[in-house]
């Protein structure tokens, strides 16, 4: 299996190689990798005490650049939240976003030759996040940020790393998948895997499922939204005879809703990897935070933690937060957890302007200032 990069990583993207034969990443599996490239960002100065970091989780098809540099940069696709003056203020914060392992956009995706391939888990993700901060030389996390599979990947991080981080901000995540949930994927991968153009997953770069991995997009985005908000936007309205400009071979039909998502299928077949995307779906389905021992109870100061979800998200909805909540306070630690009705649009509006989301992020980094006394232990990679 080969995974390709298809969209060009931008000008302020930073690499570093990770680990070595001596000290490789040792992957869940048992799988050992001697060498991780890892494609990060960085946002603001980290200060004397190295103690401001920020580290946000990217979502399941994100990537490094979370946030724009400036006026002239491509935007972020977290612009809401990350930047001068935003919830996590790059004036006051040393912000960094790292590609995950097993991702398209600069981060080490194909294994060494001769390496049997293994899965990918969202601990190993951690894992590489850790050696990256460890090699800035951040001493201690601020916090960690992480909406959706960004948030499964700061879940993981609080319960096996509680003390690497003063606080954990997770919103419209879970700590499992629900049998719904893997569902929606598992269509998602036959549309992949049933494409003539994957060949068991050995195509060249450039090519590959594009139908497959088109249709997988336009299933996933419909759980990503609500019908409240499909409703509003679309209706039943049909599209102008004539003004289909990109015509898609997945979908043919004339409804509006269809040319919407007929063009996020094209938007996202252009920047992403079919293998890639199988590799992380993989690693969500896995996912059971709750079922490996974690290390809460190791934490001389417990972390503070914030959960925030949405009514009329039908992913991740507030049953999954819930979930998150009371399994940690069976783990002695308390989750205060937000539920906002007000908004209808879905899952997606966790990446938009929802002012009690962006109050709440702000309000729980302010509440980490000033500084608790740390643990005596500081940040070191596994």
């Amino acid at each position: 299996m080969t995974i390709d990069c298809p969209a060009p990583v931008g000008p302020y993207v930073a690499h570093r190689h990770l680990f070595s034969a001596d000290h490789p990443l040792l992957l869940a599996s048992g799988v050992p990798l001697p060498r991780v490239r890892v494609a990060y960002e960085t946002y603001g100065e980290l200060n004397t005490a190295r103690d401001n970091a920020v580290f946000v989780c990217h979502v399941l098809t994100g990537d490094s650049h979370v946030a724009r540099h400036d006026r002239e940069d491509a935007p972020g696709w977290w612009d809401t939240l990350v930047g001068p003056g935003r919830p996590i203020d790059t004036d006051r914060l040393f912000v960094v976003c790292a590609n995950v392992l097993g991702g398209c956009a600069g981060t080490t995706a194909s294994w060494p030759a001769g390496t049997r391939h293994a899965p990918v888990d969202v601990a190993d993700m951690v894992a590489v996040h850790r050696e990256l901060l460890a090699s800035l030389g951040v001493h201690r996390l601020r916090a960690v940020v992480g909406g959706s599979f960004g948030g499964m990947q700061a879940l993981e991080w609080l319960l096996r790393h509680p003390t690497d981080a003063e606080g954990y901000f997770i919103v419209a995540a879970t700590s499992r998948q629900s049998a719904d949930n893997l569902a929606w994927n598992a269509i998602a991968r036959a549309a992949i895997r049933n494409d003539p153009e994957f060949h068991d997953s050995h195509y060249a770069p450039g090519g590959g499922p594009r139908c497959g991995l088109g249709t997988a997009r336009m299933i996933a985005h419909l759980t990503y939204l609500s019908e409240a908000s499909l409703h509003r936007k679309f209706a039943r309205e049909g599209r102008r005879p004539g003004t289909r400009r990109h015509p898609s071979p997945v979908v043919q039909g004339d409804f509006a809703v269809e040319s919407y998502l007929e063009h996020q299928a094209d938007k996202f077949v252009q920047r992403f990897d079919a293998n890639s995307y199988l590799l992380l779906m993989s690693a969500m389905d896995r996912f059971d935070a709750f079922a490996a021992p974690d290390a809460l109870a190791t934490a001389e100061v417990p972390p503070r933690v914030q959960l925030f979800s949405f009514a009329r998200d039908r992913l991740y909805g507030p049953d999954h937060s819930q979930r998150i909540q009371r399994l940690l306070a069976a783990r002695g630690l308390c989750a205060p957890h937000q539920r906002e009705e007000s908004c209808d649009i879905g899952h997606d509006a966790f990446l938009l302007d929802v002012p009690p989301l962006l109050d709440a992020v702000a309000g729980f980094l302010r509440a980490l200032e000033p500084s608790r006394t740390p643990p005596s232990r500081t940040l070191a990679p596994r």
